[in-house]
């Protein structure tokens, strides 16, 4: 027989336990499903220095484990584990997790976030966190008077790499083609800045770096022409991914509405989905902030948003 709860919150991130914690506070006892990666992207964040209320900075998997910690204190259940199958079509909605055990619920939050796309070099996965970043806006302070690249072609390269200039010594922008997929405005923009040097037709073929005293940290990147296949090494202190990223939400298509790319689409103004009864949170439906604050406040969207349907349905 299916466990069934007032909410489920598939995802764990800013939004999904932020939510946890405004539905716990409220004595809806949800159920978590922390998924593949618990405490979202920010267990591979070192150094967290704009999440309000620490003066000092914090370790991204330290914040996401006091946010863990506050909403079990409040009763949410956690399980360190995936949702495999929703069908929103039934009234409770039912999911059924990666051991094929089953769950209904009244309500549901959707906080599966978003995946940066990587190069999916060996070396890349060895330094993530560590020099390498998908998140300028994150990271970008660390590397003050440093020389950085940026990797990608799009409106977000350009983005990344012209806010990189109020930090770095100098942003070297890499991309595989010598054309753009960026708008005009953007690649002009890039194009002005003086710290920025162009470098087409490459890739990054390895991360470089070294580690003292357990401490890794990238010192270069071994560059492969597209069109000849020569290599070429560069010094640098960080290196930035910016070829976009996607949304994890495979297990809910053809039951929610998604823009092109796979982004859950909310009424404005709230965390509501076209379904009554399903919200979204976080990533999952933000393609422009995505950060950890903005994250975490539309969980506590959801949240409101997810009690107010249940008392309005008379289900608590």
């Amino acid at each position: 027989m299916a466990e069934h709860r007032k909410v489920i919150i598939i995802g764990s991130g800013p939004a999904g336990l932020t939510a946890a914690i405004y539905t716990a506070r409220a004595n809806m006892e949800p159920l978590v499903f922390e998924g593949l990666e618990p405490g979202g992207q920010l267990t591979i964040t070192t150094e967290v220095e704009n999440y309000p209320g620490f003066e000092e900075g914090i370790k991204g998997p330290d914040l996401m484990e006091i946010m863990r910690k506050q909403a079990v204190r409040f009763g949410a259940k956690t399980v360190f584990k995936s949702v495999s199958e929703v069908d929103f079509s039934k009234r409770p909605f039912y999911m059924k997790d990666e051991d094929g055990n089953e769950f209904t619920s009244d309500a549901v939050i959707i906080a599966t976030g978003a995946s940066a796309r990587y190069l999916g070099i060996p070396s890349e996965q060895e330094y993530k966190g560590y020099g390498v970043s998908a998140c300028a806006t994150c990271d970008g302070f660390f590397y003050r008077g440093l020389k950085v690249i940026v990797v990608g072609g799009g409106d977000t390269a350009m983005e990344e790499a012209t806010y990189l200039t109020n930090f770095a010594s100098e942003v070297l922008l890499i991309h595989r083609r010598e054309g753009f997929r960026a708008s005009k405005i953007m690649i002009e923009r890039a194009k002005k800045n003086p710290k920025i040097k162009f470098m087409l037709n490459r890739t990054i073929k390895e991360v470089l770096g070294e580690e003292n005293l357990g401490m890794k940290k990238v010192t270069g990147a071994v560059l492969e022409n597209t069109q000849d296949g020569s290599t070429e090494k560069v010094d640098v202190d960080g290196i930035f991914i910016a070829i976009g990223h996607k949304p994890n939400t495979d297990i809910f298509k053809g039951q929610l509405k998604m823009d092109d790319v796979g982004y859950l689409q909310v009424i404005p103004g709230s965390a509501k989905t076209e379904i009554e009864g399903v919200f979204a949170a976080g990533d999952v439906a933000d393609s422009k902030y995505r950060q950890a604050i903005t994250a975490a406040g539309t969980g506590c969207m959801a949240a409101l948003d997810a009690q107010h349907y249940l008392i309005e349905n008379e289900i608590i």
